[in-house]
């Protein structure tokens, strides 16, 4: 919007020129006209694949050409109708393939929009959170601990922000930002301190900032083309899939060339047997495989999102199938997080605090007597700490009348501590009239606690802080008690940490509250060195009850052979209470503390962490160390976390999950799933759906193989015996696009088994035709081949004249054959196993392509294009007996095996 140099500007020169307002921030017409002006706020993207050219890849594969090629020589050599239909049949095979790459591509585009990041701004003088892709010149941005800076901002406020440039300068530690104007020129962007530029991430502290840049008229828009994507990596799942087709491509080609041989050599024409065996070639190479795996894929992801969680990478859709242990954090994964402080303790007082929710009413009761705040120094002091030392808004929405209306913005643990300051009186006006804030120490997990610089009227100031009890007890020397200062003795800091442990036991979350007076005028900067000599002055304790989900999630996970461990940043006897409750923790369940696990080296831990169920007290550092011995192990590890420092955790981890309400940009940038609603049981599904879609893939790789086997061995079979072709060309074709298309489709999207989450976890390295796939393929296509050569024997009778009829017949029990055997493929253990019903969409799409079948062989008009000729009832009766022969055969087998198994058992 101009050529000045925005970090030389004073704030409020900075504010005019982008016509902007630092309390109320832009007006909603002006963010239209601005979005109008200047666009969205996003780096420009490569063009995808155009619907044009996903039509014409159609026709580029080399089998396709060569079956033009033929058919044009067909059409010499006076065949016409043969020719035209086979074009016929290309094209609608190509209509399919293009249906499926580009209902594919629109997924995996949907897809990548989902997880789109999100900022807080001030509009209207309200904070909102919007798609960061809607900011524009002038908006009022709030940065927090996490956050991925949205847009290139000058800023306005800052209490201890860091922000991490490296993708922008290279610069490896984190640049402490102010927001005075720098006067010096040509200033590198890493010495441009009151900036903070798109595309980096705040590791600490928070701050505000007006946008006064978008999109490609950002510093990183100006090398948006190192940033831009490549073309779409495929999965490993997809690699290996290729690598299948390909093998099968080679081996299909060299069994239609036999055929080919055999059929000359048999006395066929030159011609007619060089367009059956390109036929056959063509409906034998799975051809539809990968756009096939790509919508399961997808399909399967957007199933997932249906149940709130969001994949980010489509390669852990693979993972999720094989995870072995999963890593869970306590608050809001497990719990409910919805914290509310129930219990204070304020000097030698013990305080019930009673309420509902967020909503800011309640009383505080000592033995069910009612207590005044006011009178109570300490406690009045706890709360003004409570309310200050905070980083949370509390919102109402309507009349505030229900505690529905009544909602948090920020950390729901600070979150609670307002409301209960609000309760006893020291709302918002209350700290305006009374208090200033001066500087902060941001909360962080390595620290364990946050500190504010505040001044009051009446010319003091007090450094206020909360944090774990544990820590904070180590850095009093003095408690305020009764209103008067007392030495805090050795037998005061055992009675508080006992309060503590009991607390803690009830499964309370307990926070530590302290301060101590500070000169007047020393400034705003803040270090932690000031964080000692404090005077200690009570405790809150917050419940955040379980989910009432999980423990059902948990328990089937356990019958799933996925371990479930606990890894908490709170107080051990807190963690052991919500883990007992669980059923995470059996009764001689292990666990191990921060200060315990110091106590490890990387091996010592490997070698104990089996038998390991909880983990607390922990840092990020702890996480990663925690991960890495599981992998080392041989464990594949989902693990969630929230914050910045989880980041390195959740990128180790084989599976790595961010909270989608909680967590920060940056942890869910780490990440391979996101949980839209931050809970435990949504892994459990997003597990469970990984492991059907794997399934899936595997059913319709045993479909289509079988069927191609199946294909392969009518001809072959026929030529080994000397008789003529059993199928024509077009027949040929036309069983390829049948059977091939919406069945193996609607197989790709079935239903879970019972048994999904009742098996162990399959290996990492697990090939396709594992757990007796190999053996299936080959088993039922060449059941499907014998009879439907049996199918022509019985109809041919040696007759030439009966040839067409044979050849209907033939074709007709190869269709249906293979469209009977969908279902066989729904289960691992026999088609009798699943109900007959379940998948409507596949009952629907062979229904549909048997109609098909019936139509190009009963309807007089197709019968000479497709060589066919109308069956009687006797016909259809002989062909529906010998197709589904060897569905009942093995699904009797099948049976069979299963009662021998739960006898051995």
């Amino acid at each position: 919007m101009t050529t000045k140099v925005w970090y030389q500007m004073k704030e409020d020169e900075v504010l005019q020129l982008v016509k902007s307002d630092r309390k109320s921030g832009l007006q909603t017409k002006a963010v239209t006209n601005r979005l109008e002006e200047v666009g969205l706020n996003q780096l420009q993207q490569q063009q995808g694949t155009s619907a044009f050219s996903l039509l014409l890849q159609q026709f580029r594969d080399v089998m396709v050409i060569i079956l033009l090629v033929a058919t044009l020589i067909s059409g010499l050599l006076g065949e016409y109708m043969d020719g035209l239909a086979i074009i016929a049949i290309i094209i609608l095979n190509a209509f399919l393939g293009f249906f499926q790459e580009y209902r594919a591509e629109r997924s995996l585009k949907v897809l990548s929009q989902l997880a789109a990041p999100q900022s807080h701004v001030i509009r209207e003088g309200r904070r909102l959170l919007i798609p960061a892709e809607q900011l524009v010149p002038g908006d009022i941005v709030l940065l927090h601990d996490g956050d991925r800076v949205p847009a290139d901002l000058r800023l306005l406020e800052t209490h201890s922000l860091h922000i991490d440039e490296a993708t922008l300068t290279g610069e490896s530690l984190p640049v402490r930002k102010s927001t005075d104007a720098i006067m010096k020129s040509n200033l590198s962007l890493g010495d441009q301190e009151n900036m903070a530029f798109m595309g980096t991430s705040v590791t600490r502290g928070r701050g505000v900032g007006v946008v006064i840049g978008t999109g490609m008229d950002t510093e990183i828009g100006q090398i948006a083309h190192l940033l831009q994507s490549a073309e779409r990596a495929s999965t490993p799942l997809q690699i290996r899939l290729e690598q299948l087709g390909k093998l099968l491509i080679v081996l299909a080609i060299f069994l239609t060339m036999v055929v080919v041989g055999l059929g000359v050599l048999n006395g066929e024409p030159l011609y007619q047997m060089l367009l059956a065996g390109v036929s056959l070639a063509v409906a034998a190479i799975p051809e539809g495989l990968p756009a096939i795996v790509t919508i399961v894929l997808a399909l399967g992801v957007q199933r997932m999102i249906r149940r709130r969680a969001i994949v980010r990478k489509l390669p852990s859709v693979e993972t999720l199938g094989c995870t072995t242990v999963i890593c869970s954090d306590k608050t809001g994964t497990l719990t409910q997080n919805k914290m509310e402080v129930v219990q204070l303790l304020s000097g030698r007082r013990r305080i019930d605090v009673s309420g509902n929710g967020y909503q800011p009413v309640g009383a505080f009761t000592e033995n069910s007597t009612p207590v005044n705040v006011a009178k109570i120094l300490e406690l009045q002091r706890l709360l003004e700490i409570a309310a200050l030392c905070n980083q949370a808004q509390l919102l109402c929405n309507g009349d505030g009348s229900h505690p529905a209306h009544w909602r948090v913005d920020g950390d729901p643990t600070e979150g609670a501590l307002l409301v209960m300051a609000n309760k006893g009186g020291v709302d918002a006006a209350y700290l305006e009239k009374n208090w200033r804030l001066m500087g902060e120490l941001p909360f962080d997990s390595e620290r364990k606690r946050m500190s504010v610089l505040v001044e009051n009227g009446k010319d003091e100031a007090f450094l206020f802080c909360k944090g774990a009890p544990d820590l904070i007890i180590q850095r009093c020397e003095w408690q305020l008690l009764d209103g008067r200062l007392e030495r805090l003795s050795a037998g005061e800091r055992a009675r508080i940490l006992a309060v503590n442990e009991e607390m803690a036991r009830s499964a309370l979350r307990n926070l530590a509250f302290a301060y101590r007076p500070m000169p007047l005028g020393g400034g705003n900067k803040l270090d932690e060195h000031m964080e000692e000599g404090l005077i200690f002055v009570g405790m809150t304790g917050m419940i955040d009850p379980p989910r009432p989900e999980v423990a059902q999630s948990i328990k089937k996970c356990h019958e799933a052979g996925i371990r479930t461990v606990m890894i908490t940043g709170d107080h051990l006897l807190t963690a052991v209470a919500i883990a007992t409750q669980l059923g995470m923790l059996p009764p001689k369940g292990k666990v191990l503390d921060g200060s315990q696990l110091d106590q490890l080296n990387d091996d010592e831990l490997a070698d104990q962490i089996e038998e390991i169920q909880l983990f607390a007290r922990v840092s990020p550092q702890h996480k990663l160390r925690i991960v890495k011995a599981f992998q080392a192990n041989g464990h594949v590890v989902a693990m969630t976390g929230d914050g910045v420092n989880d980041a390195p955790a959740i990128k180790q981890a084989d599976i790595g999950v961010a909270m989608g309400k909680g967590g920060t940009d940056v942890a869910k940038e780490a990440s391979d799933l996101i949980l839209a609603d931050d809970n435990f049981a949504t892994i459990e599904a997003a597990i469970e759906e990984g492991r059907n879609i794997y399934d899936n893939i595997r059913k319709f790789i045993r479909y289509l193989l079988a069927s191609n086997v199946g294909e392969i061995l009518v001809m072959f079979l026929a030529m080994l015996a000397g008789f003529p072709l059993p199928l024509v060309p077009i027949q040929i074709l036309w069983i390829n696009l049948v059977t091939d298309g919406l069945p193996a489709l609607a197989l790709g999207v079935d239903q879970p088994e019972e048994e999904t989450m009742l098996r162990p976890p399959r290996h990492h390295g697990e090939n396709f035709f594992s757990r007796g796939l190999g053996s299936k393929i080959v088993s039922r296509g060449l059941a499907i081949g014998i009879v439907s050569i049996l199918a022509f024997n019985w109809a041919y009778k040696g007759n030439m004249e009966q040839l067409a009829y044979a050849q209907t017949v033939t074709f007709a029990t190869l269709v249906v054959a293979q469209l009977i055997h969908v279902f066989d493929c729904r289960s691992e253990r026999s088609v009798f196993a699943r109900p007959l019903l379940q998948n409507r969409l596949l009952v629907g799409a062979v229904l549909l392509s048997f109609f098909m079948l019936v139509c190009v062989i009963e309807i007089e008009a197709l019968q000479p294009i497709f060589h066919t000729v109308s069956l009687t009832l006797r016909d259809w009766t002989v062909i529906g007996m010998l197709a589904v022969m060897p569905t009942i055969l093995f699904g009797m087998g099948g049976l069979l095996q299963q009662r021998q198994l739960r006898m051995a058992r």
